[in-house]
């Protein structure tokens, strides 16, 4: 195979692994009903005029399964912090005792779990199309060398193993689908 094709191959093989990699990271921020630190890897805090992410003002941890905690690292953060999940809109109410800010998670009703897991169909959609948009990306790039004079055979070749990788990838994220919606369906 040529160096060319295998140029292809590889790029496109990196293109849909990172497409799995954002899908997990996705799914990392959809809950599933236990307290998790990445609950609030979307929040921003105003630090002294940029946007900081949380856990860069703040120790976040998690002393049970309903309960998230954060330990600003100054004290007079406790306003914007809160603030700052409050914009959020994640569902969370924080509480201030003066030291730290408690953060109860809510039980998930039967509702709730039903959209988290049309929130993930969603996102494995936009992978899967992630996916695609790489196949269709290398086998426009195999017909270019194809028009340079690069064999017919080599090119034939060439898009059945992207259409391989693609089957692969699709097969993958099909799992991880599974899986996250037996881990949001679980009470």
């Amino acid at each position: 195979m040529t160096e060319e094709i295998e140029f292809i191959l590889d790029s496109t093989e990196e293109s849909m692994t990172g497409s799995i990699a954002h899908l997990e990271k996705e799914f990392l921020n959809i809950r599933a009903g236990k307290a998790s630190p990445a609950m609030l890897g979307s929040v921003f805090v105003d630090y002294y005029g940029s946007a900081t992410p949380l856990s860069q003002v703040s120790k976040i941890s998690v002393p049970d399964a309903r309960t998230i905690t954060l330990q600003p690292f100054e004290k007079n953060m406790l306003h914007v912090i809160e603030k700052a999940i409050m914009i959020a809109n994640i569902g969370f109410n924080p509480m201030n005792n003066g030291d730290v800010i408690i953060i109860s998670v809510p039980a998930l009703t039967e509702e709730r779990r039903r959209e988290l897991v049309k929130q993930a169909k969603v996102e494995s959609e936009d992978a899967k199309v992630g996916i695609r948009n790489a196949r269709k990306d290398a086998n426009t790039d195999i017909k270019k060398l194809e028009k340079e004079g690069t064999s017919e055979d080599l090119c034939k070749n060439a898009e059945d193993e992207v259409q391989t990788l693609t089957n692969t990838f699709i097969k993958k994220i099909d799992e991880l689908l599974v899986y996250k919606e037996a881990e949001i369906m679980k009470v």
